[in-house]
């Protein structure tokens, strides 16, 4: 393998696969990402077994072929040579790469490619079509509620799957994100896409998430999702990311949404997240607890700790209900109303122990649930 490419686009590409190779690798092949040249292109595979990204880059292909390069030191190289340089990789013998540039020269081992792992094969029963756009929203309205905890493996992830949902007065088909992680729910959701009827319920890992927000701000317009009952793939511009979804099943979380909450408070979503914000740097690092004291048109959140002393402050909010104490988390409760675009955020109680609801007055898609904790 003989080629010659330009430093910009092959540290891009590199910048994107390499972020999937695990730094402490057991497996020495998945340390590194495989090179395939040929037909005026580069291609760029990283895999750590569960995540696979295959990314294509132009090139002048010299001498077709392919091996295997250290990810992290190669994508080292390439972000400290100079701006607008030309880089050349030759491979003569598959056991070593050399590098060239300028007066620059490296030498780098290389492993052999058969012991590199395929991810990609396999047939994809479901294939549709998503704007960039949606997929952001469906990724950042719900991820910061995926479980960290790694024993309840099945909430490590969004899960994605059609369902019905409510349009106006409409019955209709949706595709629904959905996280959570025992104290705090999120869900999302847009019109089916065409191609998306009968999916299966999949759940989508962490880490692919990660990677997949990552590259869609960067992604064309259009996003291909084609699905199988274990892999998902999601392939746009020259990009195709492939990843094993988490075998196990996702609790039914309609079941924890409540619908008889009766007191339903409306406040300014930015002045409110901002109060919190303030009265919260009182709270214990442990519990980070706030509590929301309601009366009539009024709410009075306050925090007390017994090192750092106490705090409280006043927002007029919509309120007519009987007068309510409820607690929670302060983090839980920033993290939700970031997710507010709109100017008004509605949330909906019952009492001081059940979960709250939390919508955004301007944006009927998406819809939050947080559990109250004794302060």
């Amino acid at each position: 393998m003989k080629i010659t490419i330009e430093r910009a686009a092959l540290l891009r590409s590199l910048g994107h696969v390499q972020s999937v190779v695990e730094r402490r690798n057991t497996i020495p092949i998945l340390s590194n990402v495989l090179l395939r040249a040929g037909d005026g292109e580069l291609a760029l595979t990283a895999t750590d077994m569960d995540l696979e990204i295959v990314e294509s880059v132009p090139a002048e292909v010299l001498r077709p072929g392919s091996t295997t390069a250290p990810a992290h030191t190669l994508y080292d190289i390439v972000r400290k040579l100079p701006d607008g340089s030309q880089i050349e990789l030759d491979c003569g013998d598959g056991n070593v790469l050399t590098l060239r540039s300028g007066r620059s020269n490296f030498k780098l081992g290389c492993l052999p490619i058969e012991d590199f792992p395929q991810m990609s094969g396999g047939e994809m029963a479901h294939c549709f079509t998503l704007q960039a756009g949606d997929l952001r929203t469906l990724v950042d309205r719900t991820r910061f509620a995926i479980s960290t905890e790694e024993t309840r493996y099945y909430l490590n992830g969004i899960y994605l799957h059609s369902a019905r949902g409510q349009s106006g007065e409409a019955d209709v088909a949706v595709l629904r994100a959905v996280a959570t992680d025992g104290h705090r729910l999120a869900r999302v959701e847009m019109p089916l896409p065409d191609g998306a009827e009968g999916i299966p319920g999949v759940i989508v890992p962490r880490k692919t998430v990660a990677e997949i927000r990552k590259l869609i701000d960067e992604a064309a317009d259009r996003i291909e999702v084609s699905l199988s009952e274990t892999k998902v793939r999601f392939g746009f511009d020259s990009i195709v990311v492939t990843s094993k979804l988490i075998d196990g099943t996702f609790p039914d979380y309609e079941r924890v949404i409540p619908t008889g909450n009766d007191k339903v408070m409306e406040v300014a979503a930015r002045v409110f997240a901002s109060a919190v914000d303030r009265v919260a740097t009182i709270s214990t690092e442990k519990s980070r607890a706030v509590k929301l004291s309601l009366g009539q048109g009024s709410l009075v959140l306050s925090a007390t700790s017994p090192e750092a002393g106490s705090a409280t402050e006043e927002l007029e909010v919509s309120y007519s209900s009987s007068p309510l104490e409820i607690g929670f988390n302060s983090r839980y409760l920033l993290d939700i109303t970031q997710q507010i675009e709109g100017e008004v955020a509605r949330f909906t109680m019952a009492d001081a122990a059940s979960p709250t609801v939390v919508r955004d007055v301007a944006d009927g898609a998406a819809l939050y649930v947080l559990m109250p904790m004794r302060v």
